[in-house]
This record gives structure tokens, C-alpha cells and sequence, in this order.
């Protein structure tokens, strides 16, 4: 069927509730989108990246304007501090296509593809419930609606995730990662790293844990010349408050390569933020009337950098399954087998990511181009990932890599 006189509801319209509005509005269905947030979304995130072919599909699928602008690199460089010294050492490269984007340019792309849904700005979803029949209900300050179909797009903190499954809690992880952006006079001094990212991403190894750097386009119709230096950088936090930008600095002068190292510690941050790492997942992502998208259906460590390319990819499903379902309930059944197992394989991917990169972290100065691939090859385990394009990877399927757009809006990194 298609969803033509369908009611949808989405709780959220972050980019997993545009996404989900994108997909109701393209399968004919009636979508109300529920953002708490009176704000201007723009505004939030960080990096983010996407597998070129689901980018792609986006695209051609209408989801994205192709005008958007991205920052795509094809290469994954390794670097880590010279033993007994400051300078860099490269120790491997990989081939790992990825199309870096910016979280607010994202969402204000998912947003103008939502038109023909009613987005309700600062009107946040006080409960939801069942009627005798079987349809859902939104309660907010404004009354009730009743929906056939409502997707929770409310992020880690899902209030539609605890209606459907109470008793699930975050696990936390015991790192944290901080994540920040820096602008283009950061690089103005060190052209060795401004010419490698602008071919590659780059992972710096350290004691504990590990960086990932790179470019992502500023927006406002900057150029190339102008894009911003994304990074996230995983470590056990202090006794203090880890989300201290001087903790950053204090990581890099200790353990990054020189260059590397003026960059992070002495540049103008022009956003940054910290939070645990942990991961959660529903055992379903589906329980007619009722759908969960993105991190509401659960949260993974962000090494698998899929909580952005998650919430894509079940917008993409939700709308085949809408178009090709004789009635809601079937199409979201649908959803659920297919989505439900992918949200449970990315959150122990996550887990061994983080295992093999922070917990029990390799002598990365160690490390050479044949270790290295051994060691994804073990951390891999046999899964899939994009990042890996050498073993096997699944062009859309997320895993270890640059950040991403994590819960609420602040992003999410390899």
C-alpha cells in the first residue's frame, strides 16, 4: 500500500525525525513532527560522516539536495608520537572512503526535505499511549492527537523507548570522549596536517585511547579553504569535570605529535563538548502503532560512527516498508525485523571497538601497516564496516570512524 490517508506522529525532529517525517511524507502519509526544542537546530552538532554510496542514495532519493555541501576524503592515515620525541610517525594507511558533512548543514537539508509535514517547534511530548483500538496517542501541552504510526525520534533519552521498553538502561562504557571543532586558522600554521586531511582522516594513537581527526565544510558558502577541523578524542576522564577544554589540551601537549599538539592545545575551539561513553538498545525496534529510529532505538559506542547513518538508513526502510505493507501494523513489523538485529550488531561492534582502541588499547607506537591491518581484521571479528574497506565492508553499514551526530545533536566519533 502506500500511506496515503495514514497518520504518522514523530517524536523528535532532530535529523532522526526529519529523516522519519522525509520518509512518512514520501510514502503519502500525514506526518506532525514533535521537536521540544524552541531553538534553532542549526545551531548544534558537530561532524558528522555517512558512507559515500548511502549519501549517495539520499540524494537520488530526495532526501538530501545534492547541493549540500561535503568534504569527501578516501583515505584513513595512522599517526602516533615518535618514540623518545614529538614528531609524528605514520604508521599505516587504509583505504576508507567516507563523506564527512556538518550536523547543522544535515539537518537543514533533512528539514527543507520535509515539506508537506506540520513541524511543531518547541512543543515537547509529555506521554504517549494506546487507544481501546489499537492507535497511538500523543499527549502535549497543547491536548492529544491520536496517529497510526508514531515514530520515536527522541534520541538517547527516549520517552517513546521507555513506553516499549521500561526496564532497559545505558551501560556505561568508563571512557569518555571529548568532541570540539576548530576553525581554519588552527591549520594556517602547520601545513603537513592541513595537506593530509585534505586527502584523508586521520586516527592519532595514544596510552589509553586514541584521536580521530577531520575537515568538514563550515557552510554560509565557504570554500574548501575554509572548512572546520573536527575531532574527538577518547581517554578515561579526570577527577574533574571532564568536559574541561583545558583536559583536551592538557591529552594533546602530553601525547600528541607536535604539530599535532599546537593545533588541539592552543587553537580557538568554536564548539566542544564531553559526555560518557555507553550504549544502550531496545530489544525491539517496533511495536505496532509504535516505532523507535536512531538513538532511541539504541545508543552504540560512538566508535561505530552509526547513529546518524542508523537513523538514514531506518528512514530509508520505514518508507519501502510503508509503500510495499498492506496496512501500518505489517509495515511495522517489517521495520522491526529488519531494524532490530542491526541495532544489536552495531552495539557489539561498538563494544569490541572500544575494547581493542580505549580499554585495552594497543602500544600503538608499535604498531606498522601489517599490525594494523591484523588488528582490524581481529577487532572486526567478521563484521561489517565501511571504514574497512579492505575487509569486506558493507557500503552501508556503520561502524569505527569520524565523528558523527550523537545524542542530541552533539556528534559522534570513531
Amino acid at each position: 500500500m502506500a500511506a496515503t490517508g495514514v497518520r504518522m506522529g514523530v517524536v523528535g525532529g532532530s535529523v532522526a525525525g526529519c529523516a522519519m517525517a522525509v520518509a512518512g511524507v514520501r510514502a503519502g502519509a500525514d506526518v506532525t513532527v514533535y521537536e521540544r526544542s524552541a531553538g534553532a537546530l542549526q545551531d548544534r552538532g558537530l561532524g558528522i560522516v555517512v558512507p559515500p554510496a548511502l549519501h549517495e542514495r539520499l540524494v537520488g532519493a530526495g532526501y538530501l539536495d545534492a547541493a549540500m555541501p561535503t568534504a569527501p576524503v578516501a583515505t584513513r592515515v595512522w599517526l602516533t608520537r615518535e618514540p623518545g620525541g614529538r614528531s609524528a610517525r605514520e604508521f599505516a594507511r587504509q583505504p576508507s572512503p567516507v563523506t564527512p558533512c556538518n550536523w547543522g548543514l544535515l539537518w537543514q537539508a533533512l528539514r527543507a526535505a520535509t515539506t508537506g509535514a506540520r513541524y511543531h517547534r518547541g512543543r515537547p511530548v509529555l506521554s504517549l499511549g494506546r487507544t481501546a483500538a489499537g492507535r497511538a496517542v500523543v499527549r502535549t501541552a497543547e491536548g492529544e492527537e491520536t496517529y497510526d504510526v508514531v515514530a520515536g525520534a527522541d534520541g538517547h533519552r527516549s520517552l517513546t523507548r521507555r513506553l516499549l521498553a521500561p526496564s532497559v538502561r545505558a551501560a556505561p562504557a568508563g571512557y569518555a570522549v571529548w568532541r570540539g571543532t576548530l576553525p581554519p586558522s588552527a591549520l594556517a600554521e602547520h601545513p603537513r596536517p592541513r595537506e593530509l586531511l585534505r586527502e584523508a582522516w586521520v586516527t592519532i594513537g595514544f596510552p589509553g585511547g586514541h584521536g580521530i581527526f577531520y575537515l568538514i565544510p563550515r557552510g554560509g558558502g565557504a570554500g574548501p579553504d575554509e572548512r572546520l577541523l573536527a575531532y574527538a578524542i577518547y581517554a578515561t576522564p579526570p577527577g574533574r569535570s571532564p568536559g574541561e577544554v583545558a583536559h583536551v589540551r592538557e591529552i594533546a601537549e602530553r601525547h600528541f605529535p607536535a604539530e599535532w599538539a599546537a593545533i588541539v592545545a592552543r587553537g580557538e575551539h568554536t564548539a566542544m563538548t564531553c559526555h560518557p561513553v555507553a550504549d544502550v538498545r531496545a530489544p525491539l525496534t517496533a511495536d505496532p502503532p509504535f516505532l523507535l529510529a536512531g538513538d532511541a532505538a539504541g545508543v552504540t559506542r560512538p566508535h561505530t560512527a552509526s547513529g546518524a547513518v542508523k537513523a538514514l538508513q531506518d528512514a530509508l526502510y520505514l518508507e519501502e516498508a510503508l509503500r510495499t505493507s498492506a496496512s501500518p501494523a505489517e509495515a511495522l513489523r517489517s521495520y522491526a525485523r529488519e531494524r532490530t538485529p542491526e541495532v544489536a550488531r552495531l552495539v557489539e561492534l561498538g563494544r569490541r571497538l572500544g575494547r581493542a582502541q580505549v580499554e585495552r588499547a594497543p602500544d600503538w607506537t608499535a604498531m606498522d601497516q601489517g599490525a594494523v591491518e591484523a588488528w582490524c581484521r581481529a577487532t572486526l571479528a567478521g563484521a561489517t564496516s565501511y571504514l574497512y574497506a579492505d575487509a569486506g565492508a558493507d557500503a552501508d553499514a556503520g561502524a569505527d570512524g569520524p565523528p558523527e551526530a550523537a545524542p542530541d545533536a552533539a556528534a559522534e566519533a570513531g
